[in-house]
């Protein structure tokens, strides 16, 4: 195709080459001109630590040899402490959970929290538990939850007596507790973070005659623990 062009100078012609004889140049696309953040969403990752919140509920039991159990109002109690997620192909949703003894605190064994044969304790009777150990291992996943409890039993009349302390060490599980005198089986935790903790121990002799004789120790105790256990990331 060729036009004329008028113009007082001589004349020239222009020749416009056809589009198929345009020649043509592919540019490559390449995936490290596209983000690829922009074609996954963002996920965010679970946390490694976690604080964990302790509470003791109503509905407890508490035994101790071939006597019947205590009814154990054990609401009030309290602690906190850290959770840290366990790494590792065994480690699935397990978390490892110490609490602080120190600010733990459970309710005692008094006349306003315990019962014994449908009867309250005697009001110049107590029994007060002091923590030394308390952590162990929570699976968030299937809520099996598994603590390590050690404590001292301290047993009073008033101020008139006050015998040495009980040593209680025992695993307070969701799952089942069994000795030879005593057993229970626990509930894992649930979606409110409620769970029912059992555990079996062995009490040994103190250095105190009426106690040892009055409880048959050596022998066996047995603790039904209502609880919440609540996760969280602050």
């Amino acid at each position: 195709m060729a036009f004329q062009i008028h113009s007082s100078h001589p004349q020239i012609l222009f020749k416009i080459p056809s589009f198929s004889q345009i020649p043509t140049k592919l540019l490559p696309i390449t995936m490290s001109s596209i983000s690829i953040s922009t074609l996954i969403p963002e996920q965010t990752p679970k946390p490694d630590v976690y604080n964990v919140k302790f509470k003791t509920l109503e509905a407890c039991k508490l035994g101790i040899s071939r006597y019947p159990d205590f009814e154990y109002n054990a609401q009030g109690g309290k602690g906190s402490g850290v959770g840290k997620k366990m790494v590792g192909v065994d480690f699935n949703g397990e978390t490892s959970v110490d609490f602080d003894v120190k600010s733990l605190y459970i309710p005692p064994l008094t006349s306003l929290t315990t019962k014994f044969l449908g009867l309250p304790l005697p009001p110049f009777l107590k029994i007060e538990i002091v923590p030394e150990i308390f952590r162990g291992i929570i699976n968030i996943e299937s809520g099996k939850v598994d603590l390590k409890f050690k404590a001292k039993f301290w047993f009073s009349i008033g101020s008139i007596y006050k015998a040495p302390p009980l040593l209680v060490e025992t695993l307070l599980t969701s799952e089942e507790s069994k000795g030879s005198l005593r057993s229970g089986n626990g509930d894992r935790l649930n979606e409110q973070g409620k769970c029912k903790l059992v555990g079996v121990a062995t009490v040994e002799q103190i250095d105190d005659f009426l106690m040892n004789s009055f409880l048959d120790l050596p022998t066996e105790c047995l603790a039904i623990l209502n609880a919440t256990i609540i996760f969280s990331e602050d």
